[in-house]
């Protein structure tokens, strides 16, 4: 069956990406179908019932860059012709039961289409009313959309992101403010590239006021947080005591974590930029190499390290045996571009230390 995500386009890769690594950590076999501009459709095999219970509920709660999920009616030419031609011919059940109304939302995205969306829904309302369903513009029981994109998409309303809940824990809404730090959408997103698990244990090495922390705690991760100012520590308390997470924080250095080897399942953290940074590292370069040592050290094999940085940050994490999964850029303003990158250990460098020990 295919779904199609309907992605906010703050960023040309990274809503994407995250769809992907939700769709993973919640064991779907799926394979990508489609991508357009703003929507991605991806097939999803197995029980349609049980499927869209892990859409509409764990990965609906977990998505940070996603407006809606839909289920596929059909992807056709952006054109009022083939899109009324794909609304006369498909077989209704399925998406919409006897009895039940209807209402037509039509979404464009940028200029892939010169026509208004609403004679679209108007025309596509008439084509649906005919199958034998009533409209209801104000309560209805299904919502159809139509993705104008480079292609037009039209499926029937699974779930909506709660975009809102984001909104709410910016950073200046919290107990504890510090400037300089994620949004929770991006925070979040970060999270979900990291593949953590509920129940999973997860380190920011940098944590700072904690934003990271409290993403990662949400979606039911144990959480540990390091950092070098007390003043912050104590300020990440705050954070995650108002949200009623569990949670281990420590002041300290992050080239010298008190954490024994291979006990992290992953890592997300935004280390420090520019040189007014209060660092315990002679220089920063210095800094991202033993920070990302440590990193290395402390993670489980197989596990994702997420690195946050201005400057790029690779040829540190291979220095030190982690391998580059992916590497996105997104700019902030004119003088900040972030530079995320996806590190993970490889198994076989793990195997290796250990037969070297073994041999020692």
């Amino acid at each position: 069956m295919l779904y199609a995500f309907e992605l906010s386009g703050e960023h040309e890769e990274l809503p994407a990406a995250e769809v992907f690594a939700c769709l993973k950590i919640e064991g779907l076999d799926f394979r990508p179908h489609t991508s357009i501009d703003q929507c991605l459709v991806v097939e999803i095999a197995g029980n349609a019932e049980n499927v869209e219970k892990i859409l509409t509920g764990t990965i609906t709660d977990r998505l940070a860059m996603t407006h809606h999920i839909l289920k596929v009616v059909g992807i056709t030419e952006n054109t009022p012709d083939a899109i009324l031609k794909l609304a006369e011919a498909f077989d209704s059940s399925g998406y919409i039961k006897e009895g039940q109304s209807f209402v037509v939302r039509a979404k464009r995205i940028k200029h892939h289409v010169d026509f208004p969306g609403e004679f679209l829904e108007r025309k596509i309302g008439g084509c649906i009313y005919r199958k034998g369903f009533r409209a209801n513009l104000k309560n209805p029981d299904v919502e159809f959309r139509v993705i104008l994109s480079e292609k037009a998409v039209l499926g029937t309303l699974l779930s909506s992101i709660d975009r809102s809940a984001y909104e709410a824990r910016t950073p200046q809404n919290k107990p504890f403010f510090h400037p300089g730090v994620l949004m929770p959408r991006v925070a979040r997103a970060l999270i979900n590239l990291s593949g953590i698990k509920s129940g999973g244990l997860i380190l920011d090495p940098f944590c700072g006021t904690a934003g990271i922390l409290i993403e990662a705690g949400l979606v039911g991760a144990r959480v540990i947080g390091i950092d070098a100012q007390e003043k912050l520590v104590m300020g990440a308390r705050m954070n995650l005591e108002a949200f009623k997470l569990d949670y281990a924080l420590m002041e300290g250095d992050a080239c010298r974590m008190p954490l024994k080897e291979a006990t992290i399942d992953a890592v997300v953290t935004d280390p420090p930029y520019g040189r007014s940074a209060a660092i315990l590292a002679e220089s920063l370069e210095g800094l991202y190499s033993c920070a990302l040592e440590e990193i290395e050290r402390v993670l489980k094999p197989g596990g994702i390290a997420v690195v946050v940085s201005d400057k790029p940050a690779s040829e540190y994490g291979e220095k030190v045996g982690l391998k580059v999964l992916n590497i996105y850029a997104q700019r902030v303003h004119r003088s900040l571009t972030r530079i995320i990158t996806i590190f993970q250990k490889d198994n076989f460098s793990e195997e290796l230390k250990n037969e070297n020990k073994s041999r020692e």
